[in-house]
C-alpha cells in the first residue's frame, strides 16, 4: 500500500481516503478573483489551472489513515518535529 501512495504522490495533488472532495476542480474554466479570500494578483488565482501557481504545496492528504501518512505527518511524532496542529503549535519533546 505504501508503494501505492508514493506512486501517487508523483501523480496527482490530493490523496483522499474515505472522505468527501471539496468540489473544486483544477480545470482551465474554473477562475475567479474578486474578494480575500480570492485574489487580487493577476498571476493566479484561487481555484483552476492557474492556482497551481499560487499553491506550492503538490500533494494534500485527506482522511488517510496515519499508517499511510509520510512520518512527519503522522499523529505520534516520530521525527520530532515542532509543528502546528489545529492551530496549537507542538514543540518536540
Amino acid at each position: 500500500m505504501i508503494e501505492l501512495i508514493e506512486s501517487l504522490e508523483r501523480r496527482t495533488g490530493r490523496l483522499l481516503v474515505n472522505g468527501f472532495g471539496t468540489g473544486v476542480e483544477v480545470g482551465h474554466a474554473m477562475v475567479h478573483g474578486g474578494l480575500f479570500p480570492s485574489t487580487a494578483d493577476d498571476r493566479s488565482t484561487s481555484v483552476g489551472s492557474l492556482a497551481i501557481n499560487r499553491f506550492p504545496c503538490p500533494v494534500s492528504y485527506q482522511d488517510l489513515p496515519d499508517a499511510l501518512l509520510p512520518d512527519a505527518l503522522k499523529t505520534d511524532n516520530p521525527l520530532g518535529l515542532n509543528r502546528r496542529v489545529d492551530g496549537k503549535l507542538n514543540l518536540a519533546e
